[in-house]
């Protein structure tokens, strides 16, 4: 694309997972106050809620004093949309808490400036096409509760460098990256090339989980570095977590969830 970002085209789908954002008004002023359980995570404005905060001010062209909580459940550079879900329900509350001043399409469109699936989880939809750098997004009628296991190692990946050796990177033998042919359709993953041939951690377990007895489809989510495996039952999905952790060691994450159908 003429901007330097790559064309894609992806589903997105929610799950049950998710942080708890508390967003409070405190009247005049331009002062925003940002607390996180988790240690680490940056209070400045580097943070895609303080981000969303200051693209609301500047839309509506009015500033006020503003406390923002994160209650994290979903860890950062997992590729699952936390910080990306944060913005969207910061723009969801301030427009609420201000009394609605932006339409729909223009929070949409403000989202899209500061992530490209930031407007995904603005809609109300459980599922989006994305488009365009991810950002043009198309509610879909996706019915499917499927259960899954989400692992995450330690090592984070970040999507910029990802992008970047898509080129230029070859696939590994003996690893399954042609499209898997699902009920609810097919799942593939381009940028699986370039992150499975630095982090061989990541293939080896994804053919582990097709290899298991549940695991009904697997795919790295996103840019990574979480993987996630769809299995048959919410029953599978609990013995695929106890073996994943063992397979993995006790540093990885490890949760059982679904899809919101």
């Amino acid at each position: 694309m003429p901007d330097g970002f790559h064309e894609v085209e992806t589903r997105l789908c929610k799950i049950s997972i998710a942080d708890t954002v508390s967003l409070e008004l405190k009247g005049k002023g331009s002062k925003i106050d940002l607390t996180c359980n988790i240690p680490g995570i940056p209070l400045d404005d580097s943070n895609l809620a303080i981000k969303a905060l200051r693209a609301f001010e500047a839309s509506t062209g009015k500033s006020h004093s503003w406390s923002i909580h994160l209650e994290k459940r979903i860890p950062s550079g997992a590729g699952l949309g936390g910080g990306s879900s944060n913005a969207a329900s910061i723009l969801r509350g301030a427009n609420e808490l201000a009394g609605f001043p932006l339409t729909m399409d223009q929070l949409l469109e403000i989202a899209g400036g500061i992530g490209a699936d930031v407007p995904c989880f603005v809609l109300d939809s459980s599922a989006a096409d994305g488009t365009g750098r991810g950002e043009k997004v198309t509610p879909v009628d996706f019915t499917w509760k499927l259960p899954l296991v989400l692992i995450k190692p330690t090592f984070p990946i970040p999507t910029p460098w990802a992008y970047k050796r898509w080129r230029d990177s070859q696939e590994l033998p003996g690893v399954l990256y042609a499209p898997q042919l699902c009920p609810w359709g097919e799942m593939v993953n381009s940028l699986e090339r370039p992150v499975f041939e630095k982090h061989r951690l990541l293939p080896a377990l994804k053919m582990w989980a097709l290899d298991h007895p549940g695991g009904q489809a697997a795919l790295m989510s996103g840019s990574g570095s979480t993987l996630f495996v769809i299995t048959k039952t919410s029953k599978q999905a609990a013995a695929l977590v106890e073996e994943a952790r063992v397979w993995c060691g006790d540093t990885a994450w490890v949760q059982s969830t679904e899809t919101l159908g």
